[in-house]
């Protein structure tokens, strides 16, 4: 109120009102995001492909390998700034993070940590986060000639086509 006991006259914004969405997403204790479960899977394909145990990347970035598993599986939420940290580590922007989010994952609603017998087998389909997958890319880009590097490439692309229905 101001002195003459008037309410105060608002101010008209410069900008037209933008509608906010509101996100019915509530924190359960005890219980892990899908957002975090993914974006933690993806810090560990990126530190995998890199060949970087959780004790290296924790020493990077300052925090304990339990600390990197608990981000890994969801366990624990990522803040900005150690998000930020992990993308200058793992050599990423920030948005890799959130890249490839299933939608079902964006529109879900938190669940409990840890993986239940069908999210297992969900994640077991996704070839990037197979262990046989990342073993072969680390395996790939530590052959030194850039041409061999190709010719196996191409080899890997022909073998593939040849299993494609005509």
């Amino acid at each position: 109120m101001n002195s003459d006991n008037t309410k105060p006259k608002r101010r008209r914004s410069k900008f037209p009102s933008i509608p906010v969405r509101k996100i019915a997403r509530r924190r359960v204790p005890g219980v892990a995001d899908p957002v975090d479960i993914h974006v933690g899977s993806r810090v560990r394909l990126r530190r995998t492909l890199m060949g970087l145990s959780q004790e290296k990347l924790g020493e990077a970035v300052g925090l304990t390998f339990q600390q990197i598993q608990k981000y890994e599986r969801g366990a624990n939420r990522i803040g900005a700034s150690r998000m930020f940290d992990l993308s200058k580590v793992l050599d990423v922007p920030v948005s890799f993070f959130f890249d490839d989010m299933p939608e079902d994952v964006k529109k879900r609603d938190a669940e409990p940590a840890g993986f239940d017998e069908q999210q297992q087998v969900e994640l077991e389909k996704d070839p990037l986060t197979r262990r046989e997958t990342l073993e072969l890319v680390r395996a790939y880009y530590r052959i030194g000639s850039t041409p061999v590097r190709k010719r196996i490439f191409e080899l890997v692309k022909s073998l593939a086509r040849m299993n494609e229905p005509d």
